[in-house]
């Protein structure tokens, strides 16, 4: 059992960390360092609104200072882990700081996660401390954390955000947020900061079928942001929107780290309402978000209601799914002042392609996921050997913004090369204009507005079902979310119908925007002389049935679940 950082292993070694600091690459700064300085030149400047609250650079710091005397009191010590499953409120940005100043690990968990997801996320990463909201969108977080709790050794305490103040708590070992609040008197001394410790692990989905937790340290999470920030040209002071979760990577940086690093007061959304954001932006005068394809296009039809073209908004970088071309012209031709372009990364390599923000690039913007920039980026063949321009290959990458591994070493291993590329399983090719333009997948993912699902997990689920004898999961289209989920079986006798297998998946735990939206049958699979399903088959049988059904008079199949329909999920 792996209970802090002291036993994770980081890639970069000391000399090559050297050298990015003396380049000045690496700031070699910590948050704590920028909460601090931001509280002494502007205490009363106002960093973040959630909705709820609005906060100061002051007040934030000595609310951070007061938790994290309440986190020592419950015996944390440097390298161990404090997770939080929290909505885009104010609350994960002090928690965020408070770990800092511990130098504990954050791990940022998706509020969608259920009793699985979450139970094995905590489990792997030794979390002793899990923050969650009570009741959120209708779902007990406490009950399930309490669940959860019990079947994992390592986390002691569970601490309830914006409970109920009359709330009393379950268990000894839930909290309740103020509980942990301590005054001025008892804030301890800082630590000691080391900007090249492992400040924050994220769980990304791969092919295996089980998340695999990745590593960044203060240094590497810093580069990312000012980055894409210089980049951009984007100047301090700048206000942000940002409704992508701030358990995604994105959210994260733009929503937790940024007001800080960059000083830009930051407007956090824990729901996307279109009509909503559109009058923020207004109201607040945001020049930048960073969000998924579904975000993009509904604000577009919510600016047009309300007769604004959102003329203070100056970047909309779009990543994390498809992203069509049309959709980029069409905000481009909308935008007053604005400009939309397609962008492309990973937790593992945050941001290789930043788009394209100059005029007179219009086309690169929409058809290409960006300018290649702060990474040096190779496309392989199958036998590892780069191919040239315009030749398609799998896309690995390194630079200074890249993660320092995974918890699990055998994980890095298989992903990081000698070299020290990471191999992303994308593939794609380089333009001319040293642009990356994404051709497909090498990996087996489904990517869900923005959310990496594993097929391999559902379909090791799925076979406990005892009508199913084999059964593959594979991408579908969708307009909007890019793509979902449909499971394909071939059943034992009676075929089982899609709401009983949704009502096995969700009696199992798993988070619902895995469940499949729509259930194919077959009577037997395509297949490799090898024995292994032919998914590229597959998926092409699917969508001809999918074609056929739209082309047909006859009401879609009441296999279809409805398509939930908000992107944040």
């Amino acid at each position: 059992m792996r209970k802090d950082a002291s036993q994770w292993s980081v890639r970069f070694s000391q000399d090559e960390a050297r050298q990015l600091r003396c380049a000045g690459i690496w700031r070699d700064r910590t948050l704590v360092d920028d909460a601090i300085d931001a509280a002494a030149a502007m205490p009363q400047q106002v960093c973040l609104r959630d909705g709820v609250r609005a906060i100061t650079y002051r007040d934030i710091l000595l609310e951070a200072q007061a938790l994290a005397a309440g986190l020592a009191d419950l015996g944390l010590r440097p390298g161990q882990v404090v997770a939080f499953q929290l909505p885009n409120w104010i609350e994960a940005a002090v928690v965020n700081i408070a770990a800092a100043m511990l130098g504990l690990v954050v791990n940022p968990i998706v509020p969608i996660y259920r009793d699985k997801e979450v139970a094995e996320i905590l489990g792997d990463c030794g979390a002793r401390v899990l923050f969650v909201p009570t009741v959120w969108r209708h779902f007990d977080h406490a009950a399930m954390a309490d669940r959860v709790r019990r079947a994992t050794p390592t986390l002691e305490f569970i601490v309830q955000v914006r409970a109920e103040a009359t709330a009393e708590a379950s268990h000894v070992h839930q909290l309740r947020y103020e509980q942990l609040l301590r005054p001025p008197q008892a804030t301890p001394p800082q630590l000691a900061q080391d900007p090249d410790a492992i400040k924050f692990v994220m769980y990304t989905s791969g092919t295996t079928g089980r998340a695999k937790g990745v590593l960044h340290t203060h240094n590497t999470l810093a580069r990312a942001l000012t980055g894409c920030m210089e980049f951009w040209q984007i100047g301090r002071g700048s206000t942000i929107l940002m409704p992508s979760p701030v358990s995604h990577v994105t959210g994260y940086l733009w929503g937790l780290e940024a007001p800080f690093s960059w000083r830009t007061p930051t407007i956090l959304m824990d729901r996307w309402d279109a009509a909503r954001a559109a009058e923020l932006i207004d109201q607040f005068d945001v020049a930048l978000t960073v969000s998924a394809t579904p975000f993009l296009s509904e604000l577009l039809d919510a600016a047009a209601v309300r007769k604004t073209r959102l003329p203070s908004l100056r970047i909309f970088a779009c990543g994390g799914a498809a992203v069509p071309a049309d959709l980029i012209r069409r905000a481009n031709q909308y935008l007053s002042h604005g400009r939309a372009f397609r962008v492309y990364g990973a937790t593992e390599v945050l941001m290789i392609g930043k788009g394209f923000v100059d005029g007179g690039t219009e086309n690169l913007a929409a058809e290409t996921d960006g300018q290649i920039n702060d990474y040096d980026v190779l496309f392989i063949d199958d036998t590892g050997q780069p191919v040239p321009d315009g030749v398609e290959g799998e896309i690995i990458a390194r630079g200074p913004a890249q993660a320092v591994g995974y918890i699990d070493p055998s994980e890095s291993a298989k992903s990081f090369d000698a070299q020290g590329y990471f191999h992303t399983g994308d593939l794609g090719f380089r333009t001319a204009e040293g642009a990356i333009v994404i051709t497909g997948r090498k990996k087996d993912l489904i990517i869900r507005g923005g959310e990496n699902i594993s097929p391999r997990e559902i379909e090791d689920l799925l076979l406990r079902h005892p009508a199913i004898a084999e059964v593959a999961v594979v991408a579908m289209p969708h307009a909007r979310l890019g793509e979902t989920v449909c499971a394909c079986v071939v059943a034992r006798t009676v075929a089982p119908t899609l709401p009983e297998l949704t009502a096995h998946l969700e009696q199992i735990g798993i988070a619902r925007q895995k469940l499949p939206e729509r259930l194919d049958v077959f009577e037997h699979f395509p297949m490799t002389p090898a024995g292994k399903i032919k998914k590229d088959a597959l998926r092409a049988m699917v969508l001809e049935r999918l074609r056929d059904e739209q082309t047909s008079t006859q009401p879609p199949p009441t296999t279809q679940r409805p398509i939930h329909h908000d992107p944040s999920t």
